[in-house]
């Protein structure tokens, strides 16, 4: 019986971790905002992984932000090869995240619903 908690959520949270560091690095929050990441999908054969991103004070538009962080995906691939252990280190695709931009819209809606 596989560990619900399997090998692939362990090395998503190591990258997770490493990232927040490199991106807080590389793109300062005075030319981009804050950038945060909000979750790490690493495939069942780790040689995926999906970062999704989200951004506070954005001073550039989300697509800029996810291509220039996209550029960058081969060296934050290389540092984060440094710290893991394994055969293969997976590769990096980054998307921007809108389910906290929908959460607010949706709290805005109930908002005026119950104001009316």
């Amino acid at each position: 019986m596989p560990k619900e908690f399997g090998r692939n959520r362990r090395v998503a949270q190591v990258i997770k971790e490493e990232l927040a560091v490199l991106i807080q690095k590389k793109f300062p929050i005075s030319q981009y905002g804050l950038v945060t990441l909000t979750n790490v999908d690493v495939s069942p054969d780790l040689k995926k992984s999906i970062i999704y991103v989200t951004s506070l004070n954005l001073k550039k538009s989300r697509d800029d932000l996810i291509n220039e962080l996209n550029l960058e995906a081969g060296r934050f691939r290389h540092e984060i090869s440094r710290l893991l252990t394994s055969k293969t280190v997976p590769s990096i695709s980054f998307n921007y995240d809108v389910s906290i931009e929908r959460a607010q819209r949706l709290s805005e809606i109930i908002d005026s619903v119950n104001d009316k």
